[in-house]
């Protein structure tokens, strides 16, 4: 890293290397922040393509070659040069209109403003005494969300890393939850007894690997999760829930939760949660909604509707960085009933003296099973003041409409097959050309993704379906239109022809 420009850094006192209310320390921060955003938008100006192609050796080896910790530091203007050139220019452009392999979006403009806020500030979430005005606002956008969701009054939540953290979260509760009520046993205190091997978690077959991870780390295992059949559009079905409820009971094994999902991974799939609801209810099941993905429609008026029966949730999950388009990390675990976190509750004399609580100070660490935690609710909440529900729900019914004009386009087109109908945001279908076999076709399916990654054309996903390689689309940017995605329609059609040529001919 050489070549570089002197900047206000270079100079500086130990106690100026620090946002404080020295002018050198508020140059030197303005400068930082300048030169970070020049660094961006450099990069990210030109967005040709999506990805630069760069190969995993050859980024291994770059990165092998450099120190990260010298004898002596360098100006801060040489190192952001250096990320962006050899960084920045090969990752994911996730603004890009052809990113769209994964849940992975493009952060929202006053979402990045308030990231600085974040960071500057660098609340940290786990006493009020680190973190007043922000303990405050992060439990007001929680009781607003969960209103938003339809849970009732009482209901409270906690911001967390992720998805799998808050689906995490909820089945901790709903195992401590069961355990106390069926066994007369505190988890917390005593652990897991023998009787806790009767436990059972019932999810789609479709739900996020995250249950079957949650029941490991949470001493039940994966043997613990029984899954349950989905329908033709990968939906979970009430009836086959109902009759491995019956099974279980029959065993005498005790269905301790049910993981209902709103927007599975790949096909976007909302289970049917008003009749699964009915079952939780009257088997005395926890019912836990991963909404990580769809939460965002319960701002829409017009795709609220599809989320249904999402108030009667024991717990539920929903993620910001995804379809309200935060930059990671930004999730929420909320809980239908504030005296659920009793099951977690813990003191310590350093965060949560109990003279604080009575004199206002609000005690957010006992909800979570993080201590240090970001202030993740301030960049949601700029972004929502910002837009506004309006125009909020207008870029959610976008991507929508969006996924289900591709899928039509799909569907039109004899040579691609649609596995499923677009419901939210994604698209499954594969290339499937006349005479193809069923291990030919696989092979050029996973070709064709491969080489448009590492061309740089394209950044599109992969998974399978009932044994078969099929790409995905996941259309999160509200900005594309469908003729952009019409054109790489047709450059998958032609490269698939090329690969079937060169090694079905």
């Amino acid at each position: 890293m050489t070549g570089s420009t002197e900047s206000p850094q270079s100079a500086l006192a130990a106690r100026d290397w620090f946002v404080g209310p020295e002018p050198a320390s508020r140059n030197a921060y303005t400068d930082a922040i300048e030169r970070a955003v020049a660094t961006v938008v450099s990069c990210y100006a030109p967005l040709e393509r999506p990805y630069s192609g760069a190969t995993p050796v050859l980024l291994a080896q770059r990165f092998a070659c450099i120190d990260p910790c010298p004898e002596e530091g360098e100006p801060l203007d040489s190192v952001l040069r250096w990320v962006g050139e050899n960084v920045l220019a090969d990752s994911i452009a996730v603004s890009h209109a052809l990113t769209m392999a994964h849940l992975h979006c493009a952060p929202l403009l006053p979402a990045l403003a308030g990231e600085v806020l974040v960071s500057a500030s660098n609340a940290s979430m786990d006493s009020w005494d680190q973190a007043p005005a922000a303990s405050h606002l992060e439990q007001h956008v929680i009781e607003s969300l969960a209103r938003r969701f339809g849970l009732p009054a009482n209901a409270d939540g906690i911001f967390t890393s992720g998805g799998t953290q808050s689906n995490l979260l909820g089945l901790l509760l709903a195992r401590d939850f069961c355990c106390q009520r069926e066994f007369a046993t505190s988890v917390q205190r005593a652990g897991i007894g023998g009787e806790a091997a009767r436990l059972r978690i019932l999810c789609s077959t479709a739900a996020h690997f995250s249950v079957q991870q949650s029941a490991a780390i949470l001493g039940l295992g994966h043997e613990a999760v029984v899954p349950v059949e989905v329908d033709a559009v990968q939906r979970m079905e009430a009836r086959s829930l109902a009759r491995a409820v019956a099974a279980l009971r029959s065993q005498g094994l005790i269905p301790m939760a049910i993981v209902a999902t709103a927007g599975t991974t790949d096909f976007g799939s909302i289970d049917p949660l008003e009749p699964i609801a009915e079952i939780a209810a009257r088997e005395g099941a926890w019912l836990h909604v991963d909404a990580a993905y769809a939460g965002a429609l319960a701002f829409s008026d017009r795709l609220r509707p599809l989320l249904a029966g999402i108030g009667a949730a024991d717990s539920l999950t929903v993620d910001f960085h995804k379809l309200f388009w935060q930059p990671i990390s930004a999730s929420a675990l909320f809980v239908r009933e504030r005296a659920s976190w009793e099951l977690l509750r813990l003191h310590a004399e350093y965060l949560n003296p109990p003279e604080s609580e009575a004199r206002g100070m609000l005690d957010l660490v006992t909800k979570s099973i993080q201590t240090s935690r970001r202030f993740d609710a301030l960049k949601l909440f700029v972004t929502l003041r910002t837009l506004g529900r309006r125009r909020f729900a207008a870029l959610v019914e976008n991507t929508v409409d969006l996924a289900v004009a591709v899928a039509q386009r799909i569907a039109a087109d004899a040579f691609f097959e649609l596995i499923a109908p677009a419901v939210v945001n994604s698209v499954v279908f594969r290339c499937a050309g006349p005479g193809w076999t069923e291990p030919e076709a696989d092979r050029i399916n996973a070709r064709v993704r491969d080489d448009l990654l590492f061309e740089g054309l394209a950044v599109i996903g992969r998974t399978r379906v009932a044994g078969r390689v099929c790409l995905k689309f996941t259309l999160l940017n509200p900005g594309v239109e469908v003729g952009y995605i019409e054109r790489l329609l047709a450059e998958i059609k032609a490269a698939a022809k090329a690969l079937a040529a060169t090694t079905l001919g």
